[in-house]
This record gives structure tokens, C-alpha cells and sequence, in this order.
């Protein structure tokens, strides 16, 4: 399962005939324009976590030919770049709803911020990918304590909906923007969920991040990526 980075939380999943695209809003190394004209995939599906900018941009109708389904959050639906897509193209999820087709089941789980996040399994490997979309702890250093307070009880709700979840490679955000508080929606959803892998995102313009030796307390350390360079790849057996 090849994974190269986008941008920001963009990501091109290969794995087998089917290319998966997440939150693909900028994408200057050509990475899915390259493996679409390429042509090695049966299916090609197109994700979109929620209607923010950093997130979802209409560029992506470019490859509507070749896409099998773009498959998006509810709320892009009633956005004017969500109407320029053909309707009969496009899946949108609620939270916690499923759709699938005989190559891939999708669930959406709640975010919090705006949109859902994606649970992923390729029906013909069995491999399991998760994409956080903006769902993380939102924890600001310089907010009030009574915002800080819901962010976590938003946080912790969602997350008792993920527990025990299990997920070959997730993707997560580790965001520099939120200092010391960087990596405390990752740790706790680490310990919650049973992933083979963490892939980091949402801090495109910061040095990479690196996990503390503490990061994954009593349970084995999992392998981490922090990419930065669109463009870069890396593999996942």
C-alpha cells in the first residue's frame, strides 16, 4: 500500500488496481494528475472530509472521467463548488452512515470541526485506512477555559465512538498551531484505537514533527510518518 503526500491532509493511496484520494485541495507536485494519466488502477475514488478550503477544492472535477465515485461530506453538498459536480457521481455521508460497492465499504464517523471522518476497507485485500478529516482535539493554548472544557468533551465523545477501532495506516492531525497541545489529540487516539501505522497532517508549514519517547505510553510503538515535501512516498506492507 503505497501512500504519497498532497498537501496539508491530502493523500494518494495506492493499493492493488485501486487509487484512493483524500482532501485533495492543492496538489503543485502533480502526484494524482501523474497516476491518473499513468492508468494503473481499476477504480479510482475521491474523498472529501468537509467543505473547508484546505480541504475540498473544485480542481478535483478535472479527473471526473476517471473517477468512480467522489464520495464527500454532507455538508459539501450545499456548497456552490459541491453543485458544480455531477450529482449522480457523487456519494455524500452523514455522520455515522456506510456506503459501499463491490470494491470498497466506507463508514463516517463524527468530527470536531466540520464534516466526518472516513473508515476505509478495500474489499479485496482486507487492508483498513482512517482519515481524521479536522476531527482532533482542538485544544488552544490561548482560548478560555470554558472553550477548552467542551473541546474536550467533544473530543472524548467522539473518540468513545472510535474505541477500539482498528485501522492499518491512520491519518491524524498533528497540528503546531496548537503548541504544547500539538500531539494530545494523537496520543489519546493512539491509545484508543489499534492502528498499524500514524500518518501525520494539518501542519504543512512546520518542521516534521517527531513523537516524544512517552508517545504511546504502555502499548508498542507503532511506525510514524511526518511528511512535509508533497511528493514524497512511503509504503506500507
Amino acid at each position: 500500500m503505497e501512500v504519497t503526500y498532497l498537501f496539508n491532509s491530502g493523500f494518494l493511496v495506492h493499493c492493488g488496481r485501486t487509487l484512493l484520494v483524500f482532501d485533495d485541495y492543492q496538489d503543485e507536485a502533480g502526484v494524482v494528475e501523474r497516476a491518473v494519466a499513468a492508468g494503473d488502477f481499476d477504480q479510482l475514488y475521491m474523498f472529501a472530509s468537509h467543505a473547508h478550503f484546505d480541504h475540498f477544492d473544485p480542481h478535483i472535477l478535472d479527473y471526473r472521467e476517471a473517477v468512480t465515485r467522489y464520495i464527500f461530506s454532507y455538508d459539501i453538498r450545499r456548497t456552490v463548488r459541491g453543485k458544480r459536480f455531477p450529482q449522480e457521481q457523487v456519494v455524500y455521508l452523514q455522520r455515522y452512515s456506510t456506503w459501499e460497492d463491490e470494491h470498497i465499504h466506507v463508514e463516517s464517523f463524527s468530527s470536531t470541526d466540520c464534516g466526518v471522518c472516513f473508515r476505509v476497507t478495500l474489499k479485496e485485500t482486507g487492508r483498513t485506512l482512517f482519515h481524521a478529516g479536522d476531527f482532533n482535539w482542538w485544544d488552544w493554548s490561548g482560548d478560555t477555559d470554558e472553550h477548552r472544557q467542551m473541546a474536550a468533551r467533544a473530543f472524548q465523545e467522539q473518540l468513545g465512538r472510535l474505541e477500539g477501532m482498528q485501522a492499518d495506516v491512520a491519518f491524524f492531525p498533528v497540528d503546531d498551531r496548537l503548541e504544547e497541545c500539538r500531539d494530545k489529540g494523537a496520543r489519546a487516539f493512539c491509545a484508543a484505537t489499534d492502528c498499524g501505522a500514524l500518518v501525520t497532517m494539518h501542519s504543512p508549514n512546520f518542521p516534521a514533527w517527531v513523537p516524544p519517547q512517552d508517545f504511546f505510553g504502555e502499548k508498542t510503538p507503532i511506525p510514524v510518518w511526518s511528511p512535509r515535501t508533497p511528493g514524497e512516498s512511503r509504503t506500507f506492507g
